[in-house]
């Protein structure tokens, strides 16, 4: 699994989407009285990911009062819960949902799609996507059944512009690059499922179930570095409840399967262990999805209040899910979890497709604080008084001695924060006087050789 930007990991989930976006439609009554957000789904816009759901009808009255259509869509970003947008225009026309599923007769996107010469095939999963450009499509999954009436297995994609109707169909292959998902869920779990209960056959799935694996509670769509889109679910052995034996990530659009044996807690441990690092706050974790921090596999969760806001940020390790980082940002539970792998004595490899961004300057004000039993510097440069650089000791033996008037190099991850964990300190000041005294050290040596 391929390292991420700390900006890039998601701490948005569908509840917490759901919730954001009908607080946006409420800040216009006129569309929130006659329309509702439909269904929420995670997809890949430009390279960011976002929940994107249209507006829908209430209701069959609703519908006939507003046979145009409904206006726009909503987009709530997964890794910034301070974007979310109400989209109503596209090129400066007025964007309108026509068919859906809650539309009726003519406009029913299913009977739609059938009367435009789909009739071959089972049709499921119809998801809300907008392609790169902010078009609004429905992406139907096409399927066909492969043992009898059984076996459902998809073929390929129908997709319809929620605007205009147009229905194209696409084989799999064929489907546009912009279509995040063409595999249903329900068919990769069912299929993950009879691979990990029928791998010795069927009497041994009922008796002795030597062998068994079964997929985890809950399934997400993660993203890859390279661009791809993968069903992501746990693997555990037969009556475990804690633990796994690996991952496994199932490409979204072609369906090739990778199992990536790797033993560590499930989802649901990490979730639980989280809440109990904050229990007498009484939050509750959301799903987490797994990402490769710091070299080390580990779950990144976002810590809910009961109005289903997060407040805080967990990151646990998958090998060893005592090992948690915790923070009111992702910035903050990141530098607490680097420290909690230190001081267990991990090795920890930065992240190497993560260019680190040099910086030179002079000490202009640096102050020590407290937190959590551990003392962390804080401190600003005179070229650059804006942002405030932060970090313990443990990234630099020269922190603690470093005084206001000295020149540094500080090195950090790219971040658009204000305040940044650094992940390199060198005092230049410092340095001088240690190849002074090394100087002086060998002089030393050479008088008393020649003596």
């Amino acid at each position: 699994m391929s390292p991420v930007s700390v900006d890039k990991i998601r701490i948005v989930d569908k509840d917490m989407a759901m919730k954001l976006g009908d607080k946006k439609l409420g800040e216009i009554p006129a569309i929130g009285s006659i329309s509702k957000v439909g269904d929420y789904a995670i997809q890949s816009v430009k390279g960011e990911l976002y929940w994107v759901a249209p507006l829908v009808h209430r209701d069959a009255i609703k519908w006939i009062t507003n046979l145009n259509g409904t206006n726009g869509y909503i987009m709530v970003s997964a890794t910034n819960p301070q974007d979310v947008r109400l989209v109503q225009s596209l090129d400066g026309k007025q964007i309108k949902i026509v068919y859906q599923e809650e539309a009726y007769f003519l406009q029913d996107l299913h009977r739609h799609i059938y009367l435009n010469g789909v009739i071959n095939y089972g049709m499921t999963e119809f998801t809300f996507e907008i392609d790169d450009n902010g078009r609004p499509y429905w992406v139907v999954s096409l399927y066909d059944h492969q043992i009898g009436y059984g076996g459902a297995n998809a073929v390929g994609t129908a997709v319809v512009d929620a605007q205009t109707g147009e229905v194209n169909v696409y084989s799999i292959e064929d489907t546009p690059k912009w279509v995040d998902r063409i595999q249903p869920e329900s068919f990769v779990v069912d299929q993950i499922r009879d691979w990990g209960l029928y791998v010795n056959g069927f009497l041994n799935s009922v008796i002795s179930e030597e062998g068994v694996l079964l997929p985890s509670e809950g399934t997400s769509l993660v993203y890859g570095n390279d661009g791809k889109s993968y069903w992501y679910t746990g693997i555990t052995s037969s009556g475990s409840e804690e633990s796994t034996v690996g991952f496994m990530l199932v490409d979204s659009r072609t369906k090739e399967a990778k199992l990536y044996m790797q033993t560590g807690a499930t989802e649901v441990a990490a979730m639980s262990t989280a809440e109990g690092k904050v229990q007498e706050k009484e939050y509750q974790a959301t799903f987490p999805v797994m990402y490769n921090i710091l070299g080390k596999p580990t779950y990144v969760l976002g810590l809910k209040d009961k109005a289903g806001l997060v407040k805080m940020v967990a990151f646990v390790s998958v090998e060893d899910y005592s090992m948690i980082g915790l923070g009111e940002t992702k910035q903050e539970a990141y530098r607490s979890y680097k420290e909690v792998l230190e001081a267990e004595g991990n090795d920890i490899q930065i992240d190497k497709n993560e260019e680190l961004q040099t910086i030179e300057g002079t000490i202009s004000r640096i102050s020590q604080d407290i937190k959590d039993g551990d003392a962390a510097y804080y401190f600003t440069l005179s070229n650059s008084n804006e942002l405030i650089f932060t970090a313990t000791s443990k990234v630099s033996d020269e922190l603690p001695l470093t005084m206001v008037g000295d020149k540094v190099i500080v090195s950090y991850d790219k971040t658009n924060s204000k305040v940044i964990s650094i992940s390199e300190f060198d005092n230049n000041n410092l340095g001088s006087k240690k190849s002074d005294n090394e100087k002086d050290k060998k002089e030393n040596e050479k008088t008393k050789e020649v003596e």
